[in-house]
């Protein structure tokens, strides 16, 4: 059944669904979140826009690994309730914003992956080249500096980082990811923590192996030749002819990159004993998903 409703929202990629399947796939898609312990207790929150002016999210107070169809609201661009017995996400001022900014994005995600949130919690935004597919399909993930949730603040400073990405880490809070269906967002969130995870490991190793010039200019060409276009904020070429993202680099911290784990820190610093217990944990944990 999961299968069959991902394949019916794939025919309307771009478009807006009609709202009953629109329903199903929200839940379909809380579900999987929850299942990847993306999100604990009532974390997290999606919505998709069904109409120019409408949009459907999940409701406050609901977990959403157990969300039922007929529990979703469905509101206006102005934050206004139009059908529902429950109130809207508390978080849906950051969703109406998004939308507002970006009317090309059809559904947002919301959630707090524990990896890749770790990385927002520590100011170190997810910018270096060194996944080819990530530079292909996302570019850079900034983080959008701290605000309260649930408030006009964090709403205009997520929506202002979502002007040239598709994902964006929230300071000291989670992530949040745009698609053209709920799934594609969804999938966008996943591709974010499976980078923080690599990340980490790579950094308790010694440091991530960046990319060069040249290695992505290959990539660029691929993109070129299937037709399809790099992120609108790719990576770009430092003067010592390796790549990072520039977007990301003003990290929410008041230290910057200063804040990173760095190869070389880590390095010196960290036994082996621990970063075995590190990588032990990450498996117990993506075991028990």
């Amino acid at each position: 059944m999961q299968e069959a409703i991902e394949s019916m929202v794939g025919e309307y990629f771009g478009k807006y669904l009609p709202e009953s399947l629109a329903r199903a796939a929200i839940v379909e898609v809380g579900r999987r979140t929850f299942a990847r312990g993306f999100v604990a207790a009532n974390d997290g929150n999606i919505s998709a826009r069904i109409g120019d002016d409408i949009i459907l999210a999940t409701p406050t107070g609901r977990s959403k690994g157990f969300i039922r169809e007929d529990e979703l609201v469905k509101i206006n661009l102005a934050g206004e309730k139009l059908e529902g017995p429950l109130r809207p996400s508390s978080e849906i001022l950051m969703h109406l914003a998004i939308y507002k900014t970006r009317p090309d994005v059809l559904a947002i995600d919301h959630a707090h992956p524990p990896i890749c949130t770790g990385f927002a919690v520590a100011g170190i935004p997810l910018d270096k080249c060194v996944l080819a597919e990530v530079v292909m399909t996302l570019g850079v993930i900034p983080i959008a500096e701290f605000a309260p949730p649930s408030t006009d603040e964090l709403a205009e400073a997520v929506a202002a980082k979502m002007k040239d990405c598709n994902a964006v880490l929230l300071a000291n809070h989670g992530a949040v990811s745009v698609g053209k269906d709920v799934f594609e967002a969804h999938y966008t969130m996943e591709r974010i923590e499976h980078f923080a995870n690599i990340s980490l490991v790579a950094r308790l190793l010694g440091g991530e192996k960046l990319l060069t010039a040249n290695d992505i200019e290959r990539i660029s060409e691929v993109q070129r030749e299937a037709g399809a276009k790099m992120p609108t904020v790719a990576c770009k070429i430092g003067p010592d002819g390796s790549a990072s993202c520039g977007l990301g680099s003003d990290s929410a911290s008041p230290q910057g990159s200063s804040a990173s784990i760095t190869g070389s820190s880590v390095k010196g610093d960290v036994s082996g004993e621990l970063v075995a217990e590190v990588l032990a944990a990450i498996k117990r944990e993506f075991a028990e998903i």
